[in-house]
């Protein structure tokens, strides 16, 4: 692996973090600070095309059931699609207030798709899909 690539990956990292921490806070519009502005999200089924969209999402869900939650997040891979794109799949769940593990059914495998432009990785794409009990 190359410097440039564990750069690369250092800076993903980065972004995630950031994602993570502006969640747990409430905080929208740092959510999607990282977001392209053509970015687009898919949860629940239900298509957010665009950063603003993304924003506003949140921020009603942050002001709504998602109020005081924060998210338990596990890597499962990160690799590159030629220099200046990556995917990023993980296992996430939602933490609600008093809990401190996710339930099996609450828990989601998520796919981030990230773009590097003008030398900032950035996130393109996102999207989530309930985890199946083994044999589903």
């Amino acid at each position: 692996m190359s410097d440039s690539r564990a750069e690369d990956k250092a800076a993903i990292q980065a972004v995630l973090a950031d994602s993570y921490k502006a969640w747990e806070k409430g905080d929208a519009e740092g959510m999607v600070a990282d977001y392209t502005e053509d970015a687009t999200a898919i949860m629940t089924g239900a298509l957010r095309d665009g950063r603003e969209a993304i924003r506003e999402s949140m921020a009603l869900a942050f002001a709504g059931p998602l109020k005081n939650t924060s998210t338990h997040n596990r890597q499962l891979g990160l690799r590159f699609v030629g220099g200046d794109a990556a995917i990023v799949v993980s296992e996430s769940g939602i933490l609600f207030p008093g809990r401190t593990e996710v339930p099996d059914a609450g828990k989601v495998n998520a796919t981030w798709v990230f773009e590097k432009r003008d030398g900032r990785w950035l996130i393109a794409a996102y999207h989530n899909s309930p985890v199946l009990a083994p044999g589903q």
